[in-house]
């Protein structure tokens, strides 16, 4: 036969070093009241409150830690500071056309969506940089000059403005590449 379970423990204060029972009584009454307060919180839940936090824009840019600070100083001298969904694929605009799977340009096709429906953005920012991995390993090639670099980022660019433009012809966006000195250039900024 099983014994019966016993659901008194013998601890000590730690105050006043007197010992403490608990017993099963106690244990269940204090399990009972924590269940029907988590109960209570479950049949009224509160709704999320992302949509009382607008945000400007959402910030599309590689992954490349380099670039982070830069980046972060540049939004706020846009006056984006504190106000952009911020989105972090290699390569930035590489990244929307598949690389390095599809699922990279799903994913920010995803964000995009819910960074509008969430926070009402009204434009999009995607900012390139110089020696960027993700267009190296796609473009084994060395760059002759930052001039040719740069062109093939603004033809990515480019390319994703468009298809953003084609699914959200009201939104503005703006396209930048960051160099390696920390100048930030604008390629194209588009305006609805």
């Amino acid at each position: 036969m099983a014994k019966p379970f016993q659901a008194e423990f013998n601890n000590s204060c730690c105050c006043c070093h007197q010992a403490a029972r608990v017993t099963r009584r106690h244990f269940l009454k204090g399990v009972l009241t924590t269940g029907l307060v988590s109960s209570v919180n479950l049949m009224f839940p509160q709704s999320a409150r992302a949509s009382e936090h607008q945000a400007e824009a959402l910030v599309l840019t590689c992954i490349d830690f380099r670039f982070v600070d830069l980046e972060q100083s540049f939004l706020s001298g846009q006056h984006l500071d504190q106000a952009y969904d911020w989105v972090t694929l290699a390569g930035a605009s590489l990244a929307l056309t598949g690389f390095p799977h599809p699922a990279e340009a799903e994913a920010f096709w995803d964000q995009l969506a819910l960074s509008r429906q969430l926070h009402n953005i009204s434009k999009v920012v995607i900012i390139d940089h110089q020696d960027c991995g993700a267009y190296a390993s796609v473009y084994k090639q060395p760059f002759s000059d930052l001039i040719s670099e740069q062109n093939l980022h603004t033809q990515y660019l480019t390319q994703a403005y468009e298809q953003i433009r084609q699914r959200y012809p009201d939104l503005d966006v703006e396209l930048y590449f960051a160099k390696l000195t920390g100048e930030v250039s604008l390629i194209s900024s588009h305006q609805s």
